[in-house]
């Protein structure tokens, strides 16, 4: 099996819904948005964020700022907000250490997505990172994987596994794109779905697996 390990990036090695929290309290702070605003924001951002958003935000709530400046705070206050555990970092240090080739294969905007990965230090740490922004189409879609592949110098038909929260984003596309799969569990698992090779409960077990692997 090639040492070829996709990681999602949202929910798997970074907890967006914390920084989600801490971003838009910030940004409505700075902006003293109502309190309809903000609960405006937490629930259209729930899922993934854009640029769209908040023109829209804008247009309801009659904001002078224009939706160029509030999307760039947001993409900082999300970074600046970001982190991945040290534990987590280490684990990911000791794949590369053991010659695995490390991917992020993620949902949303290519800009927000990669200041995360910057600010986390999980930049330093992956060969390659593949961004739905980057084709506008997302996980499950084998592209977004081959994308993957191919930023890390790799072939997808090789091989190699991916892990992830979203059982038919990560686990599904895995299973499309021919890879085995570790699902970090949390989200309901939808009934009849295909099960994934391994199940887990953090991230941190999901690479200890992985260094396990014997060739």
């Amino acid at each position: 099996m090639p040492r070829l390990a996709f990681f999602d990036l949202d929910g798997t090695l970074a907890d967006r819904q914390s920084a989600l929290s801490d971003a838009v309290t910030d940004l409505c702070r700075t902006h003293a948005l109502t309190a309809d605003a903000q609960q405006w924001l937490r629930t259209e951002l729930a899922d993934r964020a854009n640029a769209a958003d908040f023109a829209r935000l804008r247009a309801a709530f009659a904001l002078e700022v224009s939706e160029a400046q509030l999307w760039q705070e947001y993409v900082g206050l999300m970074a600046a907000a970001s982190s991945c555990r040290p534990e987590v970092l280490e684990g990911l240090t000791r794949l590369r250490a053991a010659g695995w080739t490390i991917g992020i294969v993620t949902n949303g905007a290519g800009d927000i997505q990669r200041a995360k990965l910057t600010a986390t230090g999980l930049a330093d740490l992956v060969d390659g990172v593949a961004v739905s922004g980057d084709l506008e189409i997302r996980k499950p879609d084998r592209r977004l994987f081959e994308l993957a592949a191919s930023r890390c110098n790799v072939n997808l038909a090789d091989g190699g596994w991916m892990v992830g929260d979203n059982p038919e984003g990560d686990i599904g596309g895995g299973h499309q794109a021919g890879l085995r799969t570790i699902w970090l569990r949390g989200r309901p698992w939808p009934t009849g779905f295909p099960s994934a090779h391994h199940v887990v409960d953090d991230v941190t077990s999901a690479i200890d697996i992985l260094l396990n692997e014997t060739e």
